[in-house]
């Protein structure tokens, strides 16, 4: 399959791209059950997200889950369908010839046949350029091998078990199985300010590709650019928006970004359907839960958190809708076994409808549950 680059002169003007909305996804085609999408968001079950598909990678990890698949590829989508997840959730960026990728890192490192780093800038390669690095699909060719710089600044090579090539949005529609579906990670650099007009037009490349080859996936918009996710809100009212924020456990210039109620105001000012927390920010301030829930808000979290199955139980009882999962394996088997459709805390059928019954707890009750937290996690590591 040949790829190209779309080209600012091929992307739908604003008022296009509603249009084509309204027409590619007529209001017949439900959501799989997750029903109002244009004004709330409301699951019938607790969603198991892929984190990157089958989970990000840490080199410097010694857990070998770790550095098992590549991250954010075509293979590691795939391989995360193989279980009960319900979404893959992925980083998409622009190139500099207006063609949207999936790539975490702001920046890609590489080195070079002499032996030095480079380090260059995702949104400003073309494609072709972007392709030069990594697994190549060519027989017999060879890409620049790519590295790793860590939190720490160390800087890795990024050699995993099972590796495969760089991959667009596109490729992604195209070669991922149909059920599964797309949590899409709208991408931008923290240490970076973009006027509305450059978010705006990475937002047209997105979702020229998205509309014109989503059909009727499950699709989530979600950002941790709080600009970023009130423009695509104008853009689009088809797929729910959520706001990624860190829950306070990090502080940025933009106060919109460090708290769970900055980010329930936002939701509200700009109609978005939910927020996706960092999950300790849940755990520290579980009050937030129900204002969000009042608000109409759907909940997800992410985090190290989530690779712990009794965390991702006890967020279930306190009414998150879903999380984000690196050991996707794991956590989707330990759902499963601990939400039981039918049983307490999960969905039963009575007719034609789906009702939620959840676990009723005093607050004495869960204050208790949420101190076991900590010996959970300490127990498992």
């Amino acid at each position: 399959m040949a790829l190209k680059a779309v080209h600012v002169s091929d992307v739908l003007t604003l008022d296009q791209v509603l249009e084509n909305a309204a027409l590619s996804l007529s209001s017949s085609k439900s959501y799989s059950g997750v029903e109002g999408v244009r004004t709330t968001f409301k699951s019938p079950k607790f969603l198991v997200i892929g984190h990157r598909g089958s989970g990000m990678n840490m080199l410097y990890s010694p857990d070998r889950r770790m550095k098992a698949i590549k991250e954010n590829s075509i293979s590691s989508f795939n391989g995360a369908g193989k279980f009960a997840v319900d979404f893959v959730e992925f980083d998409v960026q622009v190139t500099k010839d207006d063609c949207p990728v999936i790539f975490h890192d702001n920046f890609i490192l590489a080195e070079e046949e002499d032996g030095s780093m480079s380090e260059k800038r995702v949104t400003e390669l073309t494609l072709e350029e972007l392709f030069q690095y990594g697994p190549q699909r060519e027989p017999g060719k060879v890409g620049k091998p790519l590295m790793r710089k860590t939190k720490d600044g160390r800087v890795l090579s990024w050699k995993v078990e099972d590796d495969d090539s760089l991959c667009t949005l596109q490729e992604a529609f195209e070669k991922v199985d149909h059920s599964l579906g797309f949590n899409i990670e709208l991408k931008f650099d923290d240490n970076v300010f973009y006027a509305d007009d450059e978010l705006v037009h990475a937002l047209r490349a997105i979702l020229e590709v998205v509309f014109k080859y989503a059909q009727d996936r499950l699709i989530i918009f979600s950002s941790f650019q709080p600009d970023a996710v009130r423009l695509v809100r104008k853009l689009q009212s088809v797929y729910p928006v959520f706001f990624l924020t860190n829950g306070g456990s990090e502080i940025y210039t933009d106060v919109r970004r460090n708290s769970l109620d900055e980010a329930l105001n936002l939701c509200l000012a700009n109609g978005l359907q939910g927020i996706v927390s960092e999950a300790k920010g849940i755990f520290r301030n579980p009050g937030a839960i129900s204002r969000i829930k009042e608000a109409n808000l759907g909940l997800l979290t992410f985090g190290h958190l989530n690779n712990v199955p009794e965390a991702v139980y006890m967020q279930h009882l306190m009414g998150v809708d879903g999380v984000i999962v690196d050991l996707v394996k794991e956590i989707s088997e330990a759902v499963l076994e601990l939400i039981k459709p039918g049983e307490e805390g999960e969905e039963c059928l009575q007719g034609s409808e789906i009702e939620l019954i959840k676990p009723k707890f005093s607050k004495k009750e869960l204050s208790f549950l949420l101190k076991l937290i900590p010996e959970f996690i300490q127990l498992r590591g």
